[in-house]
């Protein structure tokens, strides 16, 4: 029979889920003084009843914020997206190969790739396929792009499925940039299923695994479906991120490389020292 104390608690659990957003089982196991355990005892009784859905490592109120289309959140944060786009391309040499997600940060990274001669460039994403499509521009720069295919999803502007998931597999890439709804320690949160799946697929076919996001997505668990990434990938956000969730990421082994949208230096928070170890390629 549940206690009283156990049905205060999942309450205000709704509660609270409900008034600021997803949270995780640590937050709540502080929040209330009880252990994981019986938070996540907490969570699956209250997503049985329905009045709770379950996320990785946490829950969400069942009336979650739907996905807004990509041409909405173009012009969100522009001048942190456009700080990350240019921290971003400092990562890349000439005559390289990158694969691009689809998404608003890496369609400006595409944008300042235009710079880099000699790259291969491969993309699900129509925002960085039209940022590339100048022939004047990218001939004189010798810049190669190939589009994934697949299936489109108009509300991201990208392609997914097994289209897209079955050329990934003849290919391999110097980076990949990934962007993403929200970004934690375990990984990337996405609307969708195949967007997740398909980002787990493009990092592992890469060297270096770098994710851009500005300082709102970090930390944040609006969805449902989750691409986990292994040790060893590296964030580009801006100066507006919270610095104790940049600390978290850096306790957990991740680089941060942080970058300034006023006067200043880019500067880079290495959750470890020196640079990643790039992973083995197929």
């Amino acid at each position: 029979m549940r206690s009283r104390g156990s049905q205060r608690r999942r309450d205000e659990i709704v509660r609270l889920a409900t008034a600021s957003g997803p949270a995780s089982v640590e937050e709540l196991a502080r929040a209330f003084g009880v252990t994981a355990s019986t938070i996540r005892r907490d969570l699956a009784a209250l997503t049985a009843e329905g009045r709770l859905a379950r996320t990785y490592g946490g829950a969400m109120p069942v009336t979650a914020h739907p996905e807004p289309p990509l041409r909405e959140r173009t012009g969100e944060a522009f001048a942190a997206k456009r700080a990350i786009a240019r921290a971003a391309v400092a990562e890349v040499g000439p005559g390289e190969t990158v694969l691009l997600d689809a998404g608003s940060t890496v369609g400006a990274l595409a944008r300042e790739l235009r710079s880099v001669p000699g790259l291969t460039v491969i993309t699900v994403g129509l925002t960085a396929l039209q940022e590339l499509s100048d022939p004047a521009e990218i001939d004189a720069q010798g810049i190669t792009v190939h589009c994934l295919g697949g299936t489109l999803r108009p509300l991201s502007q990208g392609f997914v499925g097994p289209l897209a998931e079955a050329a990934l597999e003849r290919l391999t890439f110097d980076r990949a940039f990934l962007g993403a709804d929200g970004v934690t320690v375990e990984g990337l949160c996405e609307a969708d299923l195949a967007q997740t799946r398909l980002k787990e697929l493009m990092a592992r076919r890469a060297a270096q695994v770098v994710v851009l996001a500005h300082g709102a997505k970090l930390g944040r668990r609006p969805f449902h479906a989750w691409a986990r990434l292994d040790p060893g990938w590296r964030l580009i956000t801006d100066d507006g991120a919270d610095p104790r969730v940049v600390d978290r990421f850096r306790a957990a082994g991740i680089d941060v490389v942080v970058a300034g949208t006023g006067p200043g230096v880019t500067r880079r928070a290495a959750g470890a020292a020196g640079s990643p170890a790039a992973r083995g390629r197929c």
